[in-house]
């Protein structure tokens, strides 16, 4: 089954600068965008939702662009799942812990939801079996920092760094172990 992506109503958990700019893309190909965040912001144009539950419940596809906190650990439950609907659509470039992936896969199997694309898993790197045999789901590495120019930049805050440590100047980040 193949699905337009025009028109569909999406909703974003977590509408930092990730989130962002994975609206603005999705606006591009004429989506409506909703987003869910800590708080609601003033200045983005999208309608907001106080809760994931609501948000599912107006929605078509999620997508997962939280951090993961105690608050947002299972955020997508058997509720959210639930007002998604069977032909919703679940897409996580968070972190794994964000989705009940227990129920998740129970969902998938039982047609429950639509789909599901994901590159984080809750037992990572261990990924439920059943999710290798379903066509509704895709499955990739979360490797979207590895890029030439994200490692070149790595390198040159390093650099940055190592000079200012011997000149005796203030770092340019600071990273610290608690």
């Amino acid at each position: 089954m193949q699905l337009q992506l025009r028109g569909k109503r999406v909703g974003i958990v977590g509408l930092g600068s990730i989130g962002f700019e994975v609206s603005k893309r999705l606006e591009a190909f004429g989506c409506s965008i909703a987003y869910n965040s800590r708080m609601e912001k003033p200045s983005v144009p999208f309608p907001y939702y106080a809760n994931v539950l609501d948000l599912a419940a107006h929605s078509d596809a999620l997508v997962l662009c939280c951090s993961l906190t105690e608050q947002t650990r299972h955020i997508i439950n058997k509720d959210v799942m639930t007002a998604l609907g069977k032909k919703g659509v679940i897409i996580n470039v968070g972190r794994g812990g964000l989705i009940d992936e227990k129920e998740l896969v129970q969902f998938l199997l039982r047609g429950d939801i639509g789909g599901a694309g994901l590159d984080v898993f809750e037992n990572e790197p261990d990924v439920p079996r059943e999710l290798f045999e379903l066509d509704n789901v895709v499955l990739s590495p979360h490797r979207a920092v590895a890029t030439p120019e994200s490692f070149e930049a790595v390198f040159q805050l390093i650099f940055t760094n190592l000079k200012a440590f011997f000149s005796n100047k203030p770092l340019q980040s600071v990273y610290q172990i608690e």
